[in-house]
């Protein structure tokens, strides 16, 4: 390296040559080196005004440490009632494909109203205001809140799972979607106008177009979250594996826990395997060979030579 062929004294005279540079990454280590402290002093203050006392920290971790033994010791595997099991994962896999498919669907033309890029005159940017306010209040309540509204209005079941993951969706890719929007380049708009293109047309090849790939991402990407969040559902009677999170838990049989957790890590990973495959062939796609005419091939002349 080009510091091991330097002398302690050409070190020094770079330094001095070169204070400012080295004052800046004094500054940096400086700064780094009280926000070091500033985090250890705020979970020391945490620790010691909430009320948790080291010895309560190391009895929950040895606690913690027996659940996790019960999990891996599975007694009278044989007899568990796999069909109910199944069946209820299989709720909840109904209920988040339908949930996010129909927040997404319904997020679309939701985002084109909240993008600034799209509400650019006067009297349509307060809609997008209010549009944007009103997904901050969709996300701004949890999947389980939402759940514990529409079990009381609906009652219990799927149904209820199902809305609460469309008002939570609602929210969330409506944003996310018009922040796609607003990211896309606008020169294909603007050529599309000079065309004399109508807007519905502008916002569908100028912008969807670009948008597309991000909407297709999120979209995948909610169905993978909200498999993982749906499980808290049950728990507020909005159906599907979280009631058989709720009775094992209550009954202690932390090892159907346990089976249960490792299905649904092996369906996220399934999804996962799924999604990319998808995102790889409809956002990545395939290099396309560039059109190339052929050579108008010409009738060969006889040649003939003069005698």
């Amino acid at each position: 390296m080009l510091t091991d062929s330097l002398t302690p004294a050409a070190v020094a005279s770079i330094k001095n040559q070169h204070a400012h540079l080295f004052s800046g990454q004094r500054k940096y280590l400086r700064l780094l080196g009280i926000s070091a402290l500033v985090v250890l002093a705020y979970y020391l203050l945490f620790f010691r005004y909430y009320g948790i006392p080291l010895s309560q920290f190391t009895h929950g971790c040895a606690e913690i440490g027996k659940y996790f033994l019960r999990m891996f010791v599975w007694q009278n595997f044989s007899d568990w009632p796999f069909t109910y099991y199944f069946t209820q994962i299989a709720i909840t896999l109904a209920i988040v494909f339908a949930g996010t498919i129909t927040a997404s669907f319904l997020a679309l033309p939701l985002s084109f109203l909240a993008a600034r890029n799209v509400m650019t005159t006067p009297m349509l940017k307060p809609i997008s205001l209010i549009v944007r306010r009103l997904m901050d209040i969709l996300r701004g309540l949890d999947m389980a809140i939402w759940g514990l509204i529409f079990v009381r209005a609906v009652g219990m079941g799927p149904l209820a799972g199902v809305l609460a993951i469309i008002m939570q969706d609602l929210g969330l890719l409506g944003k996310l979607f018009a922040e796609g929007h607003e990211a896309v380049e606008r020169s294909p708009s603007r050529g599309l106008r000079a065309l004399g293109a109508n807007p519905l047309q502008t916002h569908r090849f100028g912008i969807f177009t670009q948008s597309f790939p991000t909407f297709l991402a999120l979209s995948l990407y909610q169905i993978e979250s909200n498999t993982r969040s749906a499980a808290v559902l049950g728990f507020v009677g909005a159906g599907g594996v979280g009631l058989v999170y709720a009775e094992n838990m209550r009954l202690w049989n932390w090892d159907v826990v346990m089976f249960i957790t490792l299905i649904l890590v092996v369906i996220v990973m399934t999804m996962d395997k799924i999604s990319s495959m998808l995102r790889a062939k409809y956002i990545v796609g395939k290099e396309i060979e560039m059109y190339q005419p052929q050579e108008t091939k010409r009738p060969k002349m006889a040649l003939f030579r003069s005698r």
